[in-house]
């Protein structure tokens, strides 16, 4: 037994002294459950909307105070009428619009009763149904406090509710992009991710390492025949989505195929940069998961609101090349936007692209340890 006891002991400060073990047995159960916490949640907080006022009366000011004094719903820009509405949609700077009619506080003291319009983004269903059921709620509370002021008459607020871009709140039209982005950032990354370990596993390397080929070179070669895969892997999740769960594309096709091929290009070039500092598949294979799988997943908009969680959570967020790619998709595809709307997250995902070739470039070995 002593000697059992001494292998024991032997194996505890072997586990201590590796660094990388105790990363995986201590770090990541905390990592996990902090990610899993704040971002696995329906709640919602500071979401932007907008107030369409026709009123302009005490009453819709009172209202609008009423919606906005939480703080789960933030006035996020100004509108002077229903265009405006759906420019903000279309730009993605709000989420929910309230419409208070004309003479809102006069239909409510001598009619008792009017109608306010709610427009939600139903390009998240589940998003939308969430702020459309927390306005609801706050304007019964509103309702509440009328009766209690007005000594026991109710006035009557109906509440019309319209769901844009997605009118029957399908899933399919919020999980066919978001596992567009996963998909191909998986294959991608993952598939790229072992190809230069492969080289170092199979002792190959030194062949690569002796060609006239400079490092760019070889790692452009190395990505190069992923990228009409991934291209073709593209596609067919867009026709099986289109033909199979009727997912629309409002906008240009050639336009959501170029903004593919960006978004490939920026899993590829992660995917070879992966590979450059892993020794083996193994390795490759195990970071690009831990790395890629569940930030894209938790951390991309693609299930839950970005916007509701933490500021650290939100700044990795959006280093996650799905995060921007699936806001393209939704874009083009539901709201039917061109260039002008997604120039900017094209632009940032060409910057990644950029940075991940070049720090591959720079991490790739010239001399074999």
């Amino acid at each position: 037994m002593n000697r059992f006891w001494a292998f024991v002991k032997k194996e505890f400060w072997h586990i201590l002294r590796d660094r990388r073990t105790l990363l995986v047995l201590l770090g990541m159960p905390v990592a996990q459950v902090l990610i899993f916490g704040y971002a696995v949640t329906n709640e919602f907080r500071n979401a932007n909307i907008a107030v369409l006022d026709q009123a302009h009366d005490d009453l819709s000011t009172e209202l609008i105070y009423k919606l906005t004094a939480s703080g789960h719903l933030r006035l996020a820009t100004s509108v002077k009428d229903e265009k405006d509405i759906h420019a903000a949609f279309k730009a993605g700077t709000i989420k929910l619009a309230v419409v208070i009619p004309p003479r809102f506080a006069t239909n409510l003291q001598r009619e008792g009763r009017s109608t306010v319009q709610l427009l939600a983004d139903g390009s998240e269903p589940n998003y939308a149904s969430t702020l459309v059921a927390y306005a609801n709620q706050m304007i019964a509370d509103f309702q509440r406090e009328r009766l209690a002021v007005a000594g026991g008459f109710l006035p009557s607020v109906n509440v019309s509710t319209r769901m844009l871009y997605n009118p029957e709140l399908r899933s399919a039209y919020l999980f066919v992009p978001g596992v567009m982005a996963l998909v191909l950032m998986l294959i991608s990354a993952m598939m790229t991710s072992l190809t230069i370990a492969r080289e170092k596993e199979l002792g190959t390397m030194e062949l690569l390492l002796v060609s006239p080929l400079h490092p760019l070179l070889i790692v452009v070669g190395k990505v190069t025949p992923y990228v009409l895969l991934a291209f073709l892997d593209g596609v067919l999740i867009l026709t099986v989505g289109v033909l199979v769960f009727g997912v629309p594309i409002q906008g240009s096709l050639l336009l959501l195929l170029a903004m593919s091929v960006l978004y490939v290009l920026a899993a590829l070039s992660l995917g070879i940069l992966i590979s450059t500092r892993a020794k083996t598949q193994q390795a490759a294979m195990m970071g690009s998961l831990v790395s890629l799988m569940l930030p894209t997943v938790l951390l991309s908009d693609f299930i839950f609101p970005l916007a509701s969680m933490p500021l650290p959570l939100q700044v990795l967020g959006n280093v996650i090349p799905a995060r921007w790619f699936i806001a393209i998709l939704r874009d083009v595809m539901l709201k039917g936007v061109g260039w002008g709307y997604v120039w900017q997250e094209a632009a940032i995902l060409g910057g990644m692209s950029l940075v991940f070739l070049v720090a591959a470039m720079k991490n790739f070995k010239v001399r074999l340890e």
